[in-house]
């Protein structure tokens, strides 16, 4: 990737990359769970996704199906991912209540920290866990 393509704000310096079992399903997932946009959706011949983009936000994330003859497994073959993804939203409250109605499995109900968040989590149907922040004092 060049400059160029980074100044014209089609990626950022680091994206997100998901491996999951069944991306196609995932990718509805997101878009009704987080309103998220896909960008792009490459097939391989077999029918599984061999990479696609969504945008959250300012953000490109990247997913692909599992490929188990590379070993490139999905979050859900080790029982869920250690890492998690932490979103700001205008208002994590109703993002929380749209990603539980699209079928996410609570973590945290939304609630103010001490930091100065609002914040709650989800866990997605692919094994990732989210969390959901609005910003309430610097």
């Amino acid at each position: 990737m060049n400059e160029a393509t980074l100044a014209a704000g089609e990626y950022n310096t680091l994206q997100p990359y998901l491996m999951v079992k069944n991306a196609a399903a995932a990718l509805e997932f997101y878009k009704q769970a987080l309103g998220a946009v896909e960008r792009v959706r490459h097939m391989r011949p077999d029918g599984r996704v061999m990479h696609a983009e969504f945008s959250l936000g300012d953000t490109c994330v990247m997913m692909a199906d599992e490929v188990p003859e590379i070993e490139a497994w999905g979050a859900e073959h080790y029982g869920g991912s250690p890492v998690s993804l932490h979103m700001y939203v205008a208002d994590c409250d109703a993002q929380y209540q749209q990603a539980i109605a699209a079928g996410a499995i609570p973590v945290r109900e939304p609630s103010d920290q001490p930091y100065g968040d609002r914040m709650g989590g989800f866990r997605d149907p692919f094994g990732y866990t989210w969390w959901l922040a609005t910003r309430k004092r610097a």
